[in-house]
């Protein structure tokens, strides 16, 4: 495993990039949701 990690770092820094994107992308998806759920439950009022 770690013969596997030390040859191929560039596939590891991908990897970890790309669950790093992921991560903000679903926290930005989630927070819209929830902002979204604000706003319709401020203009009902």
């Amino acid at each position: 495993m770690l013969e596997f990690l030390s040859q191929n770092q560039m596939f590891v820094v991908l990897v970890i990039v790309l669950l790093i994107w992921g991560g903000i992308i679903w926290y930005l998806l989630r927070l819209e949701k929830k902002l979204k759920h604000l706003e319709d439950h401020l203009n009902k009022e």
